[in-house]
């Protein structure tokens, strides 16, 4: 069931969604050669407490740590670890979701580690980016949530890479993970119709190799099949009454 939000909902996640965005930006500048992902998630979380705000992944179905910390060819959900250091050339995906006053804000961004990035890992980051903007821009009053996939997928294997299908956007407000599920491939003109009051994710995970992917034993870290690379970025995005387009993550 797709629970509609009003505007007032809409606004109170805004304030979630700015923290995420906060955050986002605050642990740029953390992200170095020697750090480690436990560091990244220590700093995160306690950036997050210091202003009133829960970490939505913490104790999540039993994951342990307060954000995301997945690098070169984790897919998303890796858990960060005192000893995974990172190192010269890595690649590095941060998701958190803060939690302000009951509702969620959710968003993730990839970063270089150091200055010495492959131009594979430097043209995946960017078309990464580039597949959430397009994404984005098929969000409207009218279309499907299919619109939204197709347009990632035309664009992601245009650039030589795959779409990974295991992992999709999703739902979000008071509850973590809602209806509808937002792929990010398929077919234009499918799916669920987009409505006023909708709030969801779109996330793109998207790999420089083969496009699935399996869990490793801690039963969280998803990794690409081949160990190529993979990136990602993600948005909330609300839909309000009057039919216009927010994205409740950015700065």
């Amino acid at each position: 069931m797709i629970i509609l939000k009003s505007d007032h909902e809409i606004n109170a996640m805004r304030t979630a969604g700015k923290l995420a965005a906060e955050t986002l930006a605050m642990i740029e500048k953390h992200i170095r050669v020697g750090v480690s992902t436990q560091e990244l998630n220590d700093i995160c979380h306690d950036f997050t407490v210091s202003r009133g705000a829960i970490c939505a992944p913490l104790n999540y179905r039993g994951f342990p740590k307060s954000i995301c910390t997945s690098v070169n060819e984790v897919v998303c959900h890796g858990i960060p670890d005192p000893r995974h250091i990172l190192k010269e050339g890595d690649i590095i995906n941060i998701d958190v979701t803060p939690i302000v006053e009951g509702y969620h804000g959710d968003a993730s961004k990839t970063f270089f580690v150091g200055n010495h990035i492959s131009a594979t890992a430097r043209k995946l980051v960017k078309v990464t980016e580039e597949c959430l903007e397009i994404g984005i821009s098929k969000v409207r009053v009218g279309a499907r949530i299919g619109d939204i996939g197709h347009a990632i997928q035309e664009y992601a294997e245009k650039n030589g890479f795959s779409v990974v299908r295991d992992f999709v956007g999703h739902g979000i407000g008071k509850i973590f993970h809602e209806d509808p599920q937002v792929p990010h491939y398929g077919e234009a003109g499918k799916g669920v119709r987009i409505e006023p009051g909708m709030t969801f994710t779109i996330e793109p995970m998207i790999n420089s190799g083969d496009y699935r992917c399996k869990i490793l034993k801690d039963k969280w870290t998803a990794v690409t099949v081949d160990r190529s690379l993979s990136a990602q970025f993600e948005h909330t995005i609300a839909i309000r009454g009057d039919g216009s387009v927010e994205i409740l993550t950015l700065p």
